[in-house]
């Protein structure tokens, strides 16, 4: 018998898909989409450059083409996501770069858009922790009241020094401002990390999971880190100034990390998906599913599950 109690399958962690399956009855799919917004670490308000992992498209491959209407964008990916699952609830998701970059009232009309596409049912709104102003934070506290809305915040690592490695230009301080700027508004909250980041141990890693457990978090992504082509980034891995996780070593951690979060946090991502025509490494990241069955062969290897070694707020 599966000892986890937010699964109706073999998963021992509390999956975005079960989330989304019980609160609205059925298969949600997401829908990404691309503002065409710009980043404070691409324009030079906090940095140029960007992170140093992140590619040309600031993570929206797989979305809708930027300068395109939202609507048009939303009807093309929903058509191919038609192709995989059989569903008529979509979850928009605004991905790209950063979400809450722009004056409120071209935000609350590109987030309208997104809002009157068929079936919509949520939003999804990536952004940086430290690019959210009041307005905005007033307006996403507005369509909390309307809409499921999760507002995922990009961490990484809770090491400052991991951060300015990696370029990323705001602090571990910036994030729980952020976080509770939209808590107090009602906003559920989402967090982003990365597994593998240069001069990271596993110890690390688990620390920033640590200190993620201490949240009233509603959603967490585990993201595996890419060297993709044209990133300052594969610079730095070719001249060897880092090594790349193994599959072994990330399926490790991760199940190490569920075991410290609360059984409550929805698991929206365990690993990563980087275009294969421009990933360096590490390659075996392109079979998504065997490694997530080997975190699944992990967990009842262990006897283990998400919250076993949570210890409370």
């Amino acid at each position: 018998m599966n000892p986890f109690p937010y699964s109706d399958d073999n998963k021992h962690y509390h999956t975005y898909s079960y989330y989304l399956r019980h609160r609205f009855g059925g298969k949600v799919s997401r829908i990404s989409l691309n503002a065409g917004l710009s980043c404070p670490n691409l324009d030079g308000t906090k940095g140029t450059g960007g992170c140093s992992y992140c590619s040309s498209s600031g993570s929206g491959e797989f979305g809708g083409k930027p300068g395109q209407p939202v609507s048009e964008q939303f009807a093309a990916v929903a058509g191919r996501m038609g192709e995989k699952w059989d569903t008529q609830k979509h979850i928009a998701y605004f991905q790209a770069r950063t979400n809450t970059y722009a004056p409120v009232d071209r935000l609350r009309a590109l987030y309208e858009e997104a809002l009157d596409c068929p079936g919509v049912v949520g939003l999804s709104i990536a952004t940086r922790p430290d690019c959210l102003p009041d307005d905005v934070c007033d307006l996403l506290g507005e369509l909390a009241e309307r809409t499921y809305l999760t507002v995922e915040l990009g961490l990484q690592s809770v090491w400052e020094e991991t951060g300015r490695r990696i370029n990323r230009c705001h602090t571990w301080e910036d994030f729980l401002n952020g976080y509770e700027k939209l808590r107090k508004r009602g906003v559920l909250v989402g967090a982003h990390i990365i597994n593998g980041l240069p001069g990271e141990t596993p110890e690390m890693m688990l620390k920033t999971a640590e200190e993620l457990a201490k949240l009233e978090l509603h959603l967490v992504k585990i993201h595996l880190l890419h060297v993709i082509q044209g990133t300052r980034l594969a610079e730095q891995y070719r001249s060897g100034e880092f090594p790349l996780l193994s599959r072994g070593e990330y399926v490790d951690i991760v199940c190490s990390q569920l075991e410290l979060f609360p059984p409550e946090f929805v698991l929206g991502r365990l690993t990563g998906d980087g275009a294969p025509e421009q990933l360096i490494g590490p390659a075996w990241s392109l079979k998504k599913l065997c490694v997530l069955n080997e975190i699944d062969k992990e967990f009842v290897r262990r006897d283990s599950w998400q919250g076993k070694c949570f210890i409370g707020r």
